[in-house]
Formats: C-alpha cells, sequence, structure tokens
C-alpha cells in the first residue's frame, strides 16, 4: 500500500482529507482533540518538506448549507497551537474565492477549507463537486479513517481525479496495518469483545468474527436481548424483541463453529436510568420486573477478565455498561483493566468504537493498549469484512 512517505510533495499542493469532525462546547472551543492530534504526522510531513497543505473535512452533520455553529472556523486555533504553526483558513471550499486561496499559497503554508457538507453533494458523492475539489490540488491524500467506508465526494469519488498522485496518509495506512495485523494472522487465542446498545447494529461483525477468532465476549445492552432469548427474566431492561431468534440463531451458529461464546453470568440493576436509582444486583436471568439491568456484575467481571488475560489477541468494540455513569462504569473499566493487563503481558490490543475510545480515555488506559482506532463505522464494516471505499479508491 502506497502512503504518503512513498513521494516528496516540494512544491505540490496536497489536498489532505482529515476527520476532524471533533466536538465543540457551546462557545466553540474544541473539547476533544484526539481526531486533530490524529492527523498531525501527515500535515506535518507535507509541510515540513515544504509541500502545500489543503486540509478538508467535515463537522458535524449541516442540515440546510452553511451553518456557523459547524464551521470549521472553530478548530483552526487548535490545529495552529498543535502545529505551533500559522494555519489559515478559508470560508469555502469550492469556487472563486477558495482557488484564489490556494493560489496564494507558499511551500509549507496550512490552509483549511470550509466545511465539505455545507454541500449536500458532498454526502451524494457527486462527480462534479469531487471535480471541483480535485482541481485545487496536484496530490491527494486520504487520512480519514473515521469516513472511509462513506462513499462520499472527498474519501472516495475524488481519487479518481488523481490516478497516479492518490496516497494513504499515515493515520490511514497504521490503522489498516494494525486491522490487518488483529484479523489475517492473530496470535492466538483471539477474543473479541463486543458491546453496545443493540444486536442489530452488531449482527454482520458478530458473524464475521465467528470465523476468526476463538472467544467471543458479549456485553453492554444486547447482552438481555440474549438473556431474554434463552428464558431469562430481564425486568425493564433493554431488548430488541425482534431479534430474539437471531441471538438464538447466534448462540447456535457459535456452536457450530467452535467458538466459546461468553454471555454476562449477572447483572447491576437499577429502578431508574439515573446515576442515583435504587441499585439491586442478580443474576442476569432474574432481574427484578420493575429495573433495568445497566452494568455487568462482579462474576461477569472475573469470567471475562479470565478470558482476556489469556488471550494474545485483543478486539474491543462497545462498553460492557452505561460507563458514563459512576455508579455503572464497573464492567467497562475492569475488561478494560483486564485488556491493558493483557497487553502489558504481550498481546496485542486493538479498541475502536467511539464509546468504546471514549471510555479508554475517560479511564486513562490509552498508553497500556498496542491500537486505538480512529473510527467507529470504518472499523466495524472492516471486522465486517467489507471493502471500505475511502480505501479501495486508493487502491485502484
Amino acid at each position: 500500500m502506497k502512503n504518503i512517505n512513498d513521494i516528496c510533495t516540494r512544491g505540490k499542493k496536497v489536498i489532505i482529507r482529515v476527520d476532524f469532525n471533533v466536538p465543540l462546547d457551546k462557545n466553540f472551543n474544541v473539547i476533544d482533540n484526539n481526531r486533530i492530534v490524529a492527523a498531525l504526522p501527515t500535515i506535518n510531513k507535507v509541510a515540513k518538506e515544504g509541500g502545500k497543505v489543503i486540509l478538508i473535512s467535515h463537522l458535524g452533520r449541516p442540515k440546510n448549507g452553511f451553518d456557523d455553529k459547524l464551521s470549521l472556523q472553530h478548530i483552526v486555533s487548535s490545529l495552529s497551537i498543535l502545529l505551533n504553526k500559522k494555519v489559515s483558513f478559508c470560508r469555502d471550499c469550492i469556487g472563486d474565492t477558495t482557488t484564489k486561496d490556494v493560489d496564494d499559497m507558499e511551500n509549507g503554508d496550512i490552509l483549511v477549507l470550509e466545511n465539505l457538507r455545507f454541500y449536500k453533494e458532498e454526502t451524494q458523492g457527486d462527480l462534479v463537486f469531487a471535480k471541483k475539489l480535485s482541481d485545487l490540488a496536484d496530490i491527494y491524500v486520504n487520512d480519514a479513517f473515521g469516513t472511509a467506508h462513506r462513499s462520499h465526494a472527498s474519501t472516495a469519488i475524488i481519487a479518481n481525479f488523481f490516478p497516479k498522485n492518490k496516497f494513504f496518509g499515515l493515520l490511514l495506512y497504521k490503522e489498516l496495518e494494525n486491522l490487518k495485523r488483529a484479523l489475517e494472522n492473530p496470535k492466538r487465542p483471539f477474543t473479541a469483545i463486543i458491546g453496545g446498545a443493540k444486536i442489530s447494529g452488531k449482527i454482520d461483525v458478530i458473524q464475521s468474527l465467528f470465523n476468526k477468532v476463538d472467544n467471543l465476549i458479549i456485553g453492554g445492552g444486547m447482552a438481555y436481548t440474549f438473556a431474554k432469548a434463552i428464558g431469562g427474566s430481564i425486568g425493564k431492561s433493554l431488548v430488541e424483541d425482534d431479534k430474539l431468534d437471531l441471538a438464538r440463531k447466534l448462540i447456535a451458529e457459535s456452536q457450530e463453529k467452535g467458538v466459546n461464546l461468553i454471555l454476562p453470568i449477572d447483572s447491576v440493576n437499577a429502578n431508574r436510568f439515573n446515576n442515583d436509582a435504587k441499585i439491586i444486583k442478580s443474576n442476569i436471568s432474574n432481574i427484578n420486573q420493575e429495573y433495568m439491568g445497566l452494568d455487568i456484575g462482579a462474576k461477569s467481571i472475573e469470567k471475562f477478565s479470565e478470558i482476556i488475560l489469556k488471550s494474545k489477541t485483543i478486539v474491543w468494540n462497545g462498553p460492557m455498561g452505561v460507563f458514563e455513569m459512576k455508579n455503572f462504569q464497573a464492567g467497562t473499566k475492569l475488561v478494560g483493566k483486564a485488556i491493558c493487563k493483557a497487553t502489558k503481558n504481550g498481546a496485542f490490543s486493538l479498541v475502536g468504537g467511539g464509546d468504546s475510545v471514549s471510555a479508554v480515555n475517560q479511564f486513562k488506559f490509552s498508553k497500556d493498549i498496542t491500537y486505538l482506532s480512529t473510527g467507529g463505522g470504518a472499523m466495524l464494516e472492516f471486522l465486517e469484512g467489507k471493502k471500505l471505499p475511502g480505501v479501495e479508491a486508493i487502491l485502484d
């Protein structure tokens, strides 16, 4: 796979698709700059060797064109501080103003263009819009793993206009290398930990992983659908009643393929969805009808941790409970601790998905994880075995 290190960009206009879709506070200050930090190696590489850096991204989901609250101007100061370098901003991403701002750039300059999604043509994968973006540059670089699963104008279509000058950025290249390390020739035992609210969003991932892993641990809200499917009483816990047959099918499939499917044993339950709610603990299949399960219990944590600590390859996507509430964070925190300990003992660990990454950062585990992915949906689709349009466009 060719990446930006394979070419000298001096004197060239380099348009880089980054993922600056970061959270802002009410004063439009960046709350979490992890995605910006992740893009710095590619930006620095081009700028320091004298390339002209043109950065394109989206921010949020604008509904009706320009929206000042979602302007990429809000991230310019954060980027400038991180780079310790002046960063300019253009109030558009195509058109005469943008062309002039790009033409005025000197070698080593960095220019952020306005939010791509102010134009509906971006998400529509519009060919004309992609061509207008491509006309701004000599070289195209995709460094946005978080949007690599989208066939948008800036993530996939634009690459058609750079048949010999399209490259992976250093971040996207690193993402793919680490995902391949986990999936293509993993050291065993290989354990996947899948959490989150619903089975419906993870069906394809679970079925795909059955062909790869030795152990598959289920946690989070989806565990209660499995518990009910095998005859449990789960009270007011989150459940997908229309997926009970599917849950039973997945259990049977794991047995057919010789995969150790591990479900929670016990549950931490509350009478309200609130940190201050009354709490009782029980077997996951015997929850009081007035209570809802919001975290896995101590026996589940012990069982999951035992399996994780024996693993040599670990992939984690999705929390074990409502970790944002202090009284329901133990499952996610202690499973995370077990992954960190296994990593220190030589295991390869890969964590991805917005909530999982948030948990890792909240509990300050990031230094003890082998690789923290910047992609949620993109990572899931890669785990499912799907081709990512943003990746395929560079490989073509």
